[in-house]
């Protein structure tokens, strides 16, 4: 598992989605591995070479064979592996919904459904297959997330739509020892701007290992540093063993969402998102164009309070043909700015390359 991957993304959403503007943030580093592992899987060339790098793997052997071992780390537990059950709760499911007009190539499906436990459907992508991925993403995460894609998801060049891939992570772990209800009271709890507000905190002298540093603005500290030197969170912040007279943690429930895709691409994730470039090509058969990522989608929901931590996160991506295909020829209207070339096929070369921005004007 790419640890300098999970700590890079985490920075860098901490710092544009968290510290910016004063957000809680929480995103699930699993969910992205898998779903880019199964992007990958459906790749070839340079962008399988960009996500064996981004992922910390040499060759889809190696993607696969840590896939699996992931998905069964989060597999339902159970007394036969050693882990006690009752007081824990964790599952994943990964999902893939094919436009209706298209096929998985066979050796893709085996590797969706085989390694991944995917479950693969065809659907109606122009009127159900929205719905069908919110109510999916609703029942895997028991209700915790919902409206995992927006109606406006597929709303732009929909008749492009070729998949979407999809997962889900839920937890749910009781406290080993549960905090007192009745010694939760009111405290102060100080914002990164300098403002004061008053939260209910819990409170435990049970605890003994926990993640400290004296610097009190340690976090700005952190997303400043890892930002240049993702490294610097393992080198600079440790956990402890250490017993604990006074032990105060405010209790917390919130969501966040955010389109990932810019995150991406500023970890040096580009090509499986770019209209011309991504080699998408192992995915569905029938399609003489290369597919690409144009949406990436997370939403994480997460509750800690006296009883138990709670939280879940869904992640998805749609994917497109880079051009029309497979459907009925496309009108070509140029009635926004364009760029022109003249250009030899055979030979590559082009003559006249320009822009037109504004046709009435003639100087």
């Amino acid at each position: 598992f790419n640890t300098y991957f999970c700590l890079l993304l985490a920075n860098n959403i901490l710092q544009e989605k968290g510290v910016e503007n004063g957000s809680n943030t929480v995103i699930s580093p699993f969910s992205f591995h898998l779903l880019l592992s199964l992007i990958a899987v459906g790749s070839k060339g340079r962008t399988l070479e960009q996500l064996f790098h981004c992922l910390g793997s040499k060759s889809l052997e190696d993607i696969n064979s840590l896939a699996s071992q992931m998905i069964d780390l989060a597999s339902p537990f159970n007394e036969s592996n050693g882990v006690s059950i009752g007081e824990l709760d964790l599952s994943f499911v990964n999902a893939a919904w094919v436009a209706q007009s298209l096929k998985l190539k066979p050796s893709f499906q085996e590797i969706v459904e085989g390694v991944y436990h995917a479950i693969a459907k065809e659907v109606d992508f122009a009127n159900k297959v929205v719905a069908e991925v919110n109510a999916w993403a609703e029942t895997a995460t028991r209700g915790l997330i919902r409206n995992l894609l927006t109606a406006e998801a597929l709303k732009v060049k929909n008749e492009y739509a070729a998949l979407i891939l999809a997962n889900a992570l839920y937890f749910k772990g009781t406290w080993a020892q549960l905090f007192d209800t009745s010694k939760t009271k009111q405290r102060v709890f100080h914002l990164l701007d300098g403002e004061k507000v008053h939260v209910p905190f819990m409170t435990s002298n049970r605890f003994e290992r926990y993640l400290y540093n004296k610097c009190k603005r340690w976090l700005e500290e952190l997303a400043t540093n890892v930002q240049v030197q993702p490294e610097y969170f393992n080198k600079r912040f440790d956990l402890v063993n250490q017993k604990i007279s006074d032990f105060w943690v405010p209790r917390f429930k919130f969501e966040f969402e955010f389109e990932a895709l810019e995150a991406m691409i500023k970890m040096g994730l580009d090509l499986p998102f770019n209209r011309s470039k991504a080699e998408i090509t192992e995915m569905v058969d029938l399609v003489t164009e290369p597919l690409f990522v144009r949406k990436m989608f997370h939403k994480c929901f997460i509750e800690v309070n006296e009883e138990r931590t709670e939280a879940a996160a869904s992640t998805a991506v749609i994917i497109e043909q880079q051009q029309q295909s497979v459907y009925p020829n496309p009108s070509f209207v140029a009635d926004h700015p364009f760029m022109f070339m003249i250009k030899e096929e055979i030979s590559g070369v082009v003559f006249f390359v320009g822009a037109v921005l504004n046709p009435s004007l003639d100087s």
